[in-house]
């Protein structure tokens, strides 16, 4: 009896057995799995067990979430050198500068002497609608004192931008006013524009600069070319020099303007990434228009893009030195927490089958971000025949024009960095900022005077006669710069260049700015000079080569800048 009952509970004591196992191994592997990696199979499974025991196992309390915020960039650092993570603080500020406004109080600042001081006030902006002034020092904000160390570029941003609708009190020292003068602001949209400069260089030919390549740059070029147009403009300079880029989309537009029906644009390829190609769609109100485009090595991404397409369909000349070479596509992700990373998913093409990036090997940033410097150091600024291209990276343009890839944009025309009056005297005062401080200053000190001028040329009557050079060289003594009347001489022009520029910069802003500089820059001189010779549109060379077909080592067609397909739709990329 007693064996058919044991019998009879064998099978309960057996489940039983397993299932305490299962508790007893489930235990184990959750609290000593420290002990046991060899169980975690998979690289991203490693990542993640890594932090829970980590965060589980470690004998110190941990911040996961900064561990996490350091490790993002880290990983990323490993991969091509445009990937980035942004955290989430720095998300709406990266963003900001290309969506095409931001919201804030409208004004334009500096800080000197650990104040902020208000350069210039946007016209329509929050802050010139209660009478906020050039000149004016913000010394409190919301009743708190906000001089000395805490102000910071960073702070100060922080403190007077905000959501749209959202008030800031300010408390403003100005200069005619005894008292402090208090303001309550309610933030509003603030227009970033990407376009510096639109106006004539002479009565036959135009001039626009821009400065990035985001969401209304298209809108604005076509203000522009409205604008230069009911002047009867008959050819125009497109100045990308110091243009690091912006929103491809922006850029394919801006091409479309210029291209007739049917011309490839730009494509894009990666792993992942199928082909895809953008065609001028022939609605372009430029498209006989003789133009010139000016880059330099600062000169990257969406700039190179434009540059290409207009290079490529000999579509106009380019002007200046090659680009920086910048040809990856990144795509944006955002994360639930607000950061977001910029991952490269495709390579861009010009028309012909370049790709301009240069090259670089995956986590080791620093020989990339040293390749502008051995550019200079090679004596690629100052001469074209420093510069060596590779034969096995040769492709035609439409009219059977050599063009190369693997580096950046190489321009029709070549103009060399002006090393003219630069002293070691002038590299000093210009490193340590001092022109930028004595023209502020002056015109603090001057403004009332200064304002009687209302145009460049006034105002530059008037400068000449103030001795300013001298001025500025007493100042830059009391900074501890000695005087050094050789070499002062020597960089005289370049010194009066820089003084009175920013005077004009601080009273009437960047577009006189630049029309000033303009005046006397070489690249701008010679760009003009193509158009006046009515030499804008490139010629077929005098012995056509024969379209290379195959690509050395590669095995890959080549392609030429003629194309037939029609446009497929438009996507949006970012690129840094």
């Amino acid at each position: 009896m007693s064996t058919k009952n044991s019998s009879r509970f064998t099978p309960v004591i057996i489940a039983v057995s397993i299932v305490v196992g299962i508790l007893i191994g489930t235990f184990y592997a959750k609290h000593f799995a420290g002990n046991r990696l060899g169980i975690i199979n998979g690289s991203s499974n490693k990542l993640n067990a890594l932090l829970r025991i980590v965060d589980d196992q470690y004998v110190d309390t941990v911040n996961m979430t900064d561990l996490v915020e350091k490790a993002m960039p880290q990983i990323l650092a490993e991969l091509d050198p445009h990937s980035t993570y942004i955290p989430a603080q720095n998300l709406e500020e990266v963003n900001s500068e290309l969506e095409g406004s931001f919201s804030g109080i409208g004004i334009q600042f500096t800080i000197q002497n650990d104040t902020i001081h208000v350069n210039s006030v946007i016209s329509g902006g929050p802050s010139e609608k209660v009478g906020l002034m050039a000149g004016d020092r913000i010394v409190m904000v919301d009743d708190s004192l906000f001089v000395g160390k805490v102000v910071t570029n960073e702070n100060a941003m922080h403190k007077l931008k905000g959501p749209k609708g959202s008030q800031v009190k300010l408390g403003i020292k100005r200069a005619t006013e005894k008292d402090l003068l208090d303001f309550t602001i309610t933030r509003g949209d603030i227009p970033q524009n990407s376009i510096d400069a639109a106006y004539m260089l002479t009565d036959d030919f135009g001039y626009i600069q821009i400065s990035k390549f985001g969401r209304t740059t298209h809108v604005e070029l076509l203000n522009a070319l409205a604008q230069l147009n009911h002047k009867d403009c008959k050819g125009i300079i497109i100045d990308l020099r110091g243009n690091t880029g912006g929103y491809m989309e922006a850029a394919t537009r801006m091409v479309n303007e210029f291209l007739p029906e049917g011309k490839l644009i730009v494509y894009a390829e990666g792993r992942k990434y199928k082909r895809l190609d953008e065609f001028a769609n022939g609605t372009g109100s430029c498209q006989k228009l003789p133009l010139v485009v000016l880059v330099d090595e600062g000169s990257a991404s969406a700039s190179e893009i434009f540059t290409g397409a207009i290079q490529d369909n000999d579509r106009g000349t380019i002007v200046g030195r090659r680009s920086f070479g910048k040809g990856l596509v990144q795509q944006p992700i955002d994360f639930s927490d607000g950061s977001a990373i910029r991952l490269t998913i495709a390579r861009y093409y010009t028309p012909s089958g370049r790709c301009i990036q240069r090259p670089y090997e995956n986590g080791k940033d620093r020989n990339y971000e040293m390749d502008l410097y051995n550019r200079y150091a090679h004596g690629e600024f100052f001469s074209r025949d420093s510069i060596k291209m590779d034969e096995s990276q040769r492709y035609s343009t439409s009219l059977g024009r050599p063009v190369y890839g693997g580096g950046g944009i190489m321009p029709d025309v070549f103009v060399p960095q002006d090393t003219t009056g630069v002293s070691s005297y002038l590299t000093e005062v210009l490193n340590k900022g001092l022109t930028i401080l004595f023209t502020f200053q002056y015109t603090d000190n001057n403004r009332e005077k200064l304002s009687k001028y209302d145009t460049e040329e006034s105002l530059l009557n008037y400068l000449r006669r103030q001795g300013l050079v001298e001025q500025f060289v007493r100042f830059a003594e009391s900074k501890g710069v000695k005087r050094r009347n050789i070499l002062i001489q020597k960089s005289y022009k370049l010194l009066e260049k820089n003084i009175y520029g920013n005077i004009i910069y601080n009273m009437l802003g960047k577009e006189d700015y630049i029309k000033y500089l303009n005046q006397s820059d070489p690249t701008v001189k010679k760009g003009l000079e193509i158009l006046e010779k009515g030499e804008a549109f490139p010629k077929a060379p005098e012995i056509a080569e024969e379209p290379v077909t195959e690509k050395k080592n590669e095995g890959k067609k080549k392609r030429t800048a003629q194309a037939d397909c029609s446009r497929e739709n438009e996507i949006l990329r970012l690129y840094a």
